[in-house]
């Protein structure tokens, strides 16, 4: 047991704080970045779905080779030269001159963040022993939730005072701090058996993944899911991943080992982090535009707004095994699920003058489900493998968290934008011939379009709330179905209430038995 623990998990958290800080704060700030230059890079629906997902797609195709090569050359190596590639990266998107460029140099610090985030995991668990693990898993995953409140409010704030690259300019000097006291406190471990890196997997899973995500976003761009294009893309995606499973298997050293999917218990919880992140990723991002363009919220008020999904996860999330302990991993997170599909159900009854408490409520109630799902299945996944495999583990954990949110803001941005533009388009008449494509893009699209064209584009303000309101219920209650499906999952698979509480030594050899 290392006696500087404690303080090595605050550093550990200070790393995992900038990877997810990135993205809530980047979720407030779409709407700016989407607004015609100066004020920000008039990027369409679908370029924002890009620069979201051009990180988490580079960021879940390297976690399998940034976790076998943490184990492999020594996580802290890993860890120093991640957060390097971070802070480069993020100093580049902060200067950035277009949309394209937004989204190449995200990829870059996504590259950064994929050797960061499985080797926090990798380390905590070296340096804490069995029985400390729950707790400080616990304690990682409030972290997230720490990052999660953090990050909007400051996004608004820097939106207030400073130009949209504020928003990722603010990571270098956390980055620089971070290495300082990574350099001082964290000892370096390694796996003594590691596996081989794996390129040819590496380049399978990106590209099956990129082609996948591209197919639905393009679909959703011209709200036509029957476009030979979109088709073919997404078929090619689905036959590139078959290929990489295929190969996998085969292979003496996968990136990904699928033996590890024949324990159903590893499978249902690496399958519910996936869904719940695709439930969740697809909802924030719909509910900026709510919140910013239909109810007229300053970037900071939204970031303020979102706070209580934070505070529960905070509050929540480092209880959450003591609730495991009393009522079992099924009973818990299954119920955590099935509040986040009720949440999501209350998403589609919001209205453009809803009481705004509600909107509290319904994010209060989606942290705590969101808290009570994350622990027990971290926890699950962590200890269904030895220590010395920690590094995969959490590079698993993390790779279908990303998959799944880069699906849901896929197939949910898509889903939002084709009934969207279908509420908008009969509406457009007063707009003239060569800007209705453009109109009917998405909301910001259509307010912007009326805004230009002055007293005649003032009609098109109410039709523009009403088609997204429609869009935005159509989408959450798709997302509720997705949490229906992962409650399900997690009914059937997980293990129940434990004999022994998590704490206890016996808890390692239930879960083994289990799966």
């Amino acid at each position: 047991m290392h006696r500087r623990r404690w303080a090595i998990l605050g550093v550990l958290m200070l790393s995992l704080l900038i990877v997810v800080l990135d993205n809530s704060i980047l979720n407030v700030a779409v709407k700016t970045i989407s607004t015609p230059a100066p004020v920000g890079l008039g990027a369409t629906q679908s370029e924002l779905e890009w620069a979201i997902n051009s990180y988490t797609l580079v960021f879940a195709g390297l976690l399998f080779s940034a976790g076998l090569l943490g184990d492999r050359v020594g996580r802290k190596k890993v860890l120093l030269g991640g957060l390097a590639v971070f802070g480069i990266g993020s100093a580049l998107a902060a200067e950035s001159g277009s949309p394209a460029q937004l989204i190449a140099f995200r990829a870059v610090m996504a590259l950064g963040a994929a050797f960061v985030m499985p080797a926090t995991l990798a380390v905590l668990m070296n340096v804490f022993e069995r029985e400390e693990q729950p707790k400080a898993i616990g304690i990682w995953a409030g972290g997230v939730g720490l990052a999660i409140a953090i990050g909007p409010v400051t996004g608004g704030l820097l939106l207030d005072h400073f130009w949209w690259g504020s928003v990722f300019l603010v990571n270098v000097p956390i980055v620089l701090l971070a290495i300082a006291l990574m350099l001082w406190l964290v000892p370096d471990s390694r796996d003594p058996d590691p596996g081989r890196i794996d390129p040819v997997g590496v380049v399978l899973s990106v590209v099956g993944l990129v082609l996948l995500v591209y197919g639905i976003i393009r679909g959703g761009e011209l709200a036509d899911f029957t476009d030979p294009t979109v088709l073919g893309t997404i078929a090619a995606g689905l036959v590139v991943l078959v290929a990489f499973v295929v190969f996998e298997k085969r292979s003496d050293h996968p990136s990904l080992d699928v033996s590890y999917f024949k324990s159903p218990v590893f499978s249902a919880a690496i399958a519910v982090i996936a869904l719940v992140f695709f439930a969740l990723m697809g909802v924030t991002f719909f509910s900026v535009f709510y919140t910013q363009s239909v109810r007229g919220y300053s970037p900071l008020q939204t970031g303020l707004l979102m706070l209580p999904l934070a505070a529960a996860q905070l509050i929540f999330a480092p209880r959450a095994r003591l609730v495991v302990d009393r009522f079992g991993n099924k009973a818990t997170t299954t119920a955590g699920m099935l509040v986040i599909a009720a949440t999501l159900v209350a998403f589609a009854t919001l209205d453009a003058d809803t009481p705004i408490w509600v909107l509290e409520v319904v994010f209060f109630f989606m942290g705590a489900g969101m808290a009570h799902i994350m622990t027990p299945t971290s926890v699950v996944i962590m200890q269904a493998l030895p220590r010395e495999k920690a590094g995969s583990a959490s590079a698993l954990s993390n790779t279908f968290r990303q998959v799944g949110g880069a699906l849901g803001i896929a197939v949910l941005g898509s889903v939002l934008s084709t009934a969207y533009r279908g509420g908008i388009e009969d509406k457009l008449g007063v707009v003239p011939a060569g800007l209705r494509e453009t109109a009917g893009e998405s909301i910001e699209a259509t307010l912007g379009v009326a805004a230009k064209l002055g007293p005649q584009g003032r009609t098109l303000v109410e039709p523009a709330y009403d088609a997204f309101l429609h869009a935005m219920h159509v989408t959450a209650l798709c997302g509720a179905g997705v949490a229906v499906v992962g409650a399900v999952v997690v009914g059937l698979f997980l293990p129940g209430k434990p004999k022994t509480p998590q704490g206890a030594q016996e808890e390692g050899e239930l879960v083994r038995t289990e799966s």
